[in-house]
């Protein structure tokens, strides 16, 4: 997907709170949004370039969101709404093998007490199948991880995809990491133990673990390959 916005360049400077940065545009200091909660330490330190996607909305308090920064070489994405955006793209696009037979594509949908991502169906609509997206941007040396911070709330996605398979729906987890050169995918254990319980509770339950790269660009992200699992 490409964006319709205007991408501009330039430098972090240091993070205000959860949701504002500084940076310097044109040599000048301005206050942004940072679309993404997590923590982002290893990605968002000072002098490293950074892209700013302008938002021409007149009620915001802020002019730019801070999309995506340079880490060494490779370009992550940090776009928290971005993961949704590109897998609906891929899936109408049959990009995701594991869920090519799926025609009929539905957002936000809930079961039990969670409100899962995406509801999808056979044409005929005798297979349905739930999906919960999380987006990946921690790295290092190739190996990606999920969470970078706690999420009881990501814990609560993987036990109610356990109920939802136990119930006879198809389910899975797909984590989209948010850049290029990855070899190995694995849940964060050190950082979230429940959730990486969970999630290999999961599997042991037959629910997909998929995990997707991206290839990114300073005005556009798409998905590209599937990347290995480690549990």
């Amino acid at each position: 997907m490409k964006y319709d916005k205007n991408i501009y360049e330039g430098l972090f400077i240091t993070r205000l709170n959860r949701f504002n940065a500084l940076v310097k545009l044109n040599n000048e200091e301005i206050t942004v949004h940072v679309p993404n909660t997590g923590r982002c330490k290893e990605i968002l330190k000072e002098g490293t370039k950074i892209f700013l996607r302008e938002e021409l909305n007149p009620t915001r308090k802020t002019k730019y969101d801070l999309i995506a920064a340079m880490k060494g070489k490779m370009l992550i994405n940090i776009d928290s709404q971005i993961p949704n955006k590109v897998v609906n793209e891929a899936l109408i696009n049959g990009k995701i093998d594991n869920l090519k037979k799926y025609s009929q594509i539905n957002k936000e949908k809930t079961f039990g007490k969670s409100r899962f991502d995406f509801k999808l169906s056979t044409e005929d609509e005798k297979e349905i199948y739930y999906l919960e997206v999380k987006g990946v941007t921690l790295e290092e040396n190739g190996h990606c991880r999920f969470p970078d911070a706690p999420t009881e709330r990501g814990t609560k996605h993987i036990l109610e995809l356990i109920e939802a398979k136990n119930q006879g729906y198809g389910a899975g987890v797909l984590f989209l990491i948010q850049l290029e050169d990855v070899k190995v995918f694995s849940p964060n254990d050190i950082t979230d133990k429940k959730f990486a319980e969970a999630l290999k509770l999961a599997k042991e339950n037959s629910v997909d673990i998929l995990a997707y790269n991206c290839k990114v660009y300073k005005d556009g992200i798409e998905i590209k390959d599937p990347i290995s699992v480690i549990l």
